[in-house]
């Protein structure tokens, strides 16, 4: 009974907030079914000085964040193990030749670009470029390793120079 009220109360604003972060409904739904079930079992960690709806939508960010890290892509399959040492040795406050590349972009051209990345790969950027945050806020903000965050945004950085030259 309980159960059922809260999927009844808070379905679709976590449900909206995943079709948001996904943008397939069936991913969306699966994690908002997890969700769900781990805050269900989580109940008595609920601190009541918070709201409850933004403690589910902490859990299904979280949620989100564990199935794409445990998704096997092309991607990963590809990075070098060169590529994986070199993340240790960027520097957090001067821009790279791809800063530079992606602050010279028309900024509309450059949005319907970073669409084209997974939502991973889009957020990571939005972190980083749009709202500013450091590689230690980022990795706070994702609940990730700071080493993970400077791959992940090599990664992306890599993918959207791409799409970027490829229209050239």
């Amino acid at each position: 009974m309980a159960f059922n009220f809260l999927l009844e109360t808070f379905w679709n604003d976590v449900f909206g907030f995943m079709l948001k972060r996904t943008q397939n409904e069936n991913d969306a739904e699966d994690i908002t079914i997890e969700t769900f079930f781990k805050a269900f079992d989580k109940i008595k960690s609920f601190d009541s000085k918070f709201k409850f709806k933004t403690w589910l939508i902490t859990i299904a960010k979280n949620t989100h964040l564990d199935s794409l890290r445990k998704q096997k892509n092309t991607l990963t399959n590809q990075t070098t193990e060169e590529d994986e040492n070199r993340v240790y040795w960027i520097k957090d406050d001067a821009p790279s030749a791809e800063d530079k590349l992606i602050t010279e972009q028309n900024l509309a051209e450059l949005l319907k670009d970073i669409k084209k990345l997974k939502p991973h790969h889009q957020e990571i950027i939005h972190l980083r470029y749009f709202q500013e945050q450091s590689y230690q806020e980022i990795a706070k903000t994702i609940n990730i390793p700071i080493n993970n965050v400077k791959v992940k945004l090599l990664r992306a950085r890599k993918l959207l120079a791409c799409i970027i030259r490829s229209k050239t």
